[in-house]
């Protein structure tokens, strides 16, 4: 089947017809134009010469004689052959020929109108006459005494007209020729680009194309937005729209994470970002064509869901962790105090399995009464194991006090969970004591995320950089996360966040946030 004519093509035919006819109007117009302007010029041409011929003294004289035609024949035809006329024609009142370039016409009547020359005016008129179509005028010629004694007739045929401008044809030729030619060239060019920019394709292909891409755009289910070089959104499907809580038309304004995202030029695979309440996890790529940087795309998805079963999925996972471990130590303890028993020293036993109870026991009710928080309370209980298989000892302070949902539960797993990985982190490397603390604390309408490691502790200008998305003391992949979702938290609840690095070492991280209404 026959492709169909591109844009760029129905264009540039569309455009040459036109110019095609343009031009063609314009040559008919200056030809009828030139044709006014030089039957203007020959009735001009004509009605000066008469005028000078019936004011000829050789004229009068000749009129008064007894034999005009012999001396006006001569001069007639000299005059006309240096004027460039076609005729001149000297007559008496009533018609009779004294002159013609047709000797043999000579003493004949005159044809064409006189009437109004005989009444003292002149006469301008087309007319057929011996020698064809012509223009002629018609003027009287007076004697001194002012009575009317002759006509004087002077008149260009046609034909002579139309050679005057069949001179100008090649020049007329000339000028459209090149008019045409620069028309096609301007066209084809336009056509060209037109053609890079369209792919070469048809108006068909173009809408088939563009209701394809609508649907999907509509119906993918993954957000997708489309910018410019120069960060500017292009494109946003409906996905996206509702990710980021966008208005349903018009411009979109993207939040200051998503805007850092497409100002970044490294590949992005699934990193987590926040926007607004939801959890989305974002890739970057650029779009490249025929080696040139169009842009920018940033895909979408909505993790929240799944980010809160993750959270909690971890706090179940930590606590599984945490009895696993509480029931190797038990059964190691149970050995040692069935051992002493049949070593015949029960009171030791006791003692020992009693001690065990009491600090297991102990951090659990700490735990468990500062924070009323199940999910949270479960997290540290599981954060607090996963630090004793590290040798790190995790302690809750004192201080700590939460009661009932002061902030939504997700919220405050992404703040506290990162925080103290972040400290475990920090403390594995370093050199014994390995500790750390934690503060979780309502005061008011404020919440208060306070967590203190022994670690190596952090410069200024590392504890400046430390929230920022990406960066981390530890090389690798997919680090630099967790302290940019907590800075993302505090700036949606409009808190703030700091690191501090007190000279005794380590370093202390808090973050405050405030309460909604």
């Amino acid at each position: 089947m026959a492709r169909h004519w591109s844009i760029a093509r129905q264009l540039f035919a569309l455009q040459v017809l036109v110019v095609t006819l343009l031009v063609a109007l314009g040559s008919v117009g200056v030809v009828l134009l030139a044709r006014r302007d030089a039957r203007n010029a020959a009735v001009d041409e004509v009605k000066a010469v008469a005028s000078t011929l019936a004011l000829s003294p050789v004229v009068i004289e000749a009129l008064a004689g007894d034999d005009p035609s012999a001396v006006l024949q001569p001069y007639a035809e000299a005059t006309r052959h240096a004027t460039g006329t076609d005729f001149i024609v000297v007559m008496a009142p009533d018609r009779t020929r004294y002159t013609h370039p047709r000797p043999e016409l000579i003493g004949r009547p005159f044809a064409g109108s006189v009437a109004a020359a005989l009444a003292g005016g002149t006469v301008v008129e087309e007319y057929e006459g011996s020698l064809g179509d012509s223009w002629r005028t018609v003027m009287p010629v007076r004697s001194a005494s002012g009575r009317i004694i002759g006509l004087v007739s002077v008149g260009i045929t046609n034909a002579a007209i139309n050679r005057v401008l069949l001179r100008q044809v090649p020049a007329v030729a000339a000028a459209t020729t090149v008019a045409l030619l620069l028309a096609a060239l301007g066209a084809w060019l336009l056509s060209r680009r037109l053609r890079r920019q369209t792919h070469g394709l048809g108006p068909a292909e173009m809408t088939r194309m563009y209701e394809y891409y609508d649907a999907v755009l509509h119906s993918v289910r993954e957000g997708l937005v489309v910018a410019g070089r120069d960060g500017r959104v292009e494109l946003i499907n409906d996905e996206a729209r509702r990710l980021l809580a966008a208005p349903a038309e018009g411009p979109a304004d993207l939040p200051a994470e998503m805007a850092e995202l497409i100002a970044e030029r490294r590949p992005m695979v699934d990193e987590p970002i926040l926007a607004g309440d939801r959890i989305l996890v974002a890739s970057r790529s650029e779009t490249r064509f025929e080696g040139r940087t169009l842009g920018t795309v940033l895909t979408l998805r909505d993790h929240t869901e799944l980010r809160a079963l993750t959270g909690e999925l971890d706090s179940v996972r930590g606590l599984t962790e945490a009895l696993r471990a509480s029931a190797h130590e038990a059964a190691n303890r149970l050995h040692t105090v069935v051992t002493l028993v049949e070593l015949g020293k029960p009171a030791e036993a006791v003692r020992l399995a009693t001690a065990e109870l009491e600090l297991a026991q102990q951090l659990t009710d700490q735990v468990v009464g500062a924070v009323q928080e199940p999910a949270l309370a479960a997290l540290l209980l599981g954060k607090s194991a996963q630090a004793g298989e590290r040798g790190v000892e995790l302690t809750v302070e004192a201080e700590s006090r939460l009661e009932g949902p002061a902030l939504p539960g997700r919220d405050l797993l992404t703040v506290v969970g990162n925080l103290v990985d972040n400290a475990l982190e920090a403390v594995a490397a370093a050199e014994p004591p390995r500790r750390v603390r934690v503060l979780v604390r309502q005061h008011g309408d404020e919440v208060l995320v306070r967590v203190t490691d022994t670690g190596p502790g952090l410069s200024p200008e590392q504890a400046a950089a430390a929230f920022r998305r990406g960066w981390s003391t530890k090389p690798g992949e997919g680090r630099g996360v967790g302290l940019s979702l907590v800075r993302q938290v505090a700036d949606r609840y409009g808190g703030t966040y700091r690191i501090d690095s007190p000279s005794s070492g380590g370093a202390i991280l808090t973050v405050r946030l405030p309460v909604p209404a």
